[in-house]
């Protein structure tokens, strides 16, 4: 199973440090709140690293509902 990615949008203070780390699995809205395109679009090591590196720690990344980052 691929990877589960979700972003609590009211956490979320649009950094854009997802969508520098993981190309393609991320994207601001006009609001400049992140959201998930892709969770594929990148390897998962770039996509756990994303969630890792998010100041505001609105990103969780699970595979088989076991947490990664």
């Amino acid at each position: 199973m691929g990877l589960e990615v979700e972003i609590d949008r009211d956490l979320c203070i649009g950094s854009g440090n997802c969508v520098y780390e993981a190309p393609g699995v991320f994207d601001l809205d006009g609001d400049s709140v992140a959201f998930v395109i892709d969770p594929a679009a990148s390897p998962e090591d770039l996509v756990v690293a994303a969630a890792r590196k998010c100041p505001s720690h609105a990103i969780s990344v699970r595979r088989d509902g076991v947490t990664l980052g």
